[in-house]
């Protein structure tokens, strides 16, 4: 049965869509801008602190799900400009203990909100 995860501590939802989704061991975040979900504004700093926020948001759907960054199989990270790579790779590691997940990165021509990165996860459970 689907299972809808919402958490305060995430920024809501910007359209039709839910934080994030569990079924059948599997959860699926919505793509996570880097929104501070106590202000509800969108980070505008630079891409690292942009990532950074992105990051939490992601962890913070994934923990109301009941399970750690280390439950993560596949990471998709959409990027504004694949010029940004580097400084995002250094910020995604913090996140992780070294059992890193799948993951793809792609420059895309607009991200909603005009952010700099939006980034989506599918965990599992054990």
């Amino acid at each position: 049965m689907k299972e809808i995860i919402s958490t305060e501590n995430a920024p809501k939802a910007v359209g039709a869509y839910s934080q994030g989704v569990s079924f059948s061991g599997l959860v699926f975040t919505s793509g996570q801008l880097p929104i501070d979900p106590a202000t509800g504004e969108l980070n505008t700093g630079d891409i690292a602190s942009q990532a950074e926020q992105a990051m939490k948001n992601v962890k913070a759907v994934i923990e109301k799900a009941g399970l750690t960054m280390d439950d993560i199989l596949k990471v998709t990270i959409l990027l504004a400009d694949i010029a940004d790579f580097a400084a995002v790779n250094q910020i995604y590691e913090s996140f992780f203990t070294g059992n890193y997940p799948a993951r793809s990165c792609f420059a895309v021509k607009d991200i909603p909100k005009g952010a700099g990165i939006e980034i989506e996860a599918i965990a599992g459970r054990n």
